[in-house]
């Protein structure tokens, strides 16, 4: 599960509140909240920023994007859950295989919103200005090119965290078709229950 001791309904009224909303919108606690309930105010304020940078983009690119940093940081944990919201709750299961180097195949403006956030989450200090000139290039303001940005570098946070921690993807992921789950799993291997 993960190699901190994970928080209990016990450990205080947040952590109860925060494994209550879980187990309202995923049917479970996440290995994540039992980690990150030990310190409800971090929680709380990766919540919103999260929800921050969601709110002026748009969902599929910042699943995109997300996926795609989460994969260049080798995070099985964010990559299973954003790869599974991309085939949920838009039907891209062509995109995730495109992304994880199967035969789909991304639009021109998705593959370098990828390729952008993969840029990101790899090494942001080296990037140049000709690294934005592609996304530019097809049409994106600066604005969504900073989203992008903002979405890739707050996944290094957040998938850094989890890896740091050794807090392995939600035994639910073993539900997933065996081929996306296996595409999807790039790092840590998924809880055993």
């Amino acid at each position: 599960m993960s190699w901190i001791a994970a928080a209990d309904e016990a450990t205080s009224a947040d952590a109860a509140e925060a494994f209550e909303r879980d187990r309202a919108t995923l049917g479970y606690v996440a290995n994540y909240t039992r980690l990150l309930a030990r310190r409800p105010a971090v929680y709380d304020a990766w919540r919103g920023l999260n929800a921050s940078i969601k709110a002026s983009m748009d969902p599929r690119r910042y699943e995109l994007a997300t996926l795609a940093a989460a994969r260049r940081l080798r995070s099985s944990y964010c990559s299973l859950a954003h790869g599974r919201v991309l085939v949920d709750h838009f039907g891209a299961e062509p995109e995730v295989r495109a992304i994880t180097g199967g035969d789909g195949e991304l639009a021109p403006v998705d593959a370098a919103v990828v390729r952008l956030a993969e840029k990101v989450a790899g090494g942001a200090a080296a990037m140049t200005p000709h690294d934005l000139a592609e996304v530019r290039g097809l049409g994106l303001d600066d604005d969504e090119i900073l989203d992008v940005v903002l979405t890739a570098a707050a996944r290094c946070f957040f998938s850094s965290v989890l890896d740091a921690t050794g807090t392995e993807p939600d035994a639910a992921y073993r539900a997933l078709e065996p081929e996306l789950r296996a595409s999807l799993t790039v790092g840590r291997p998924i809880a055993d229950a």
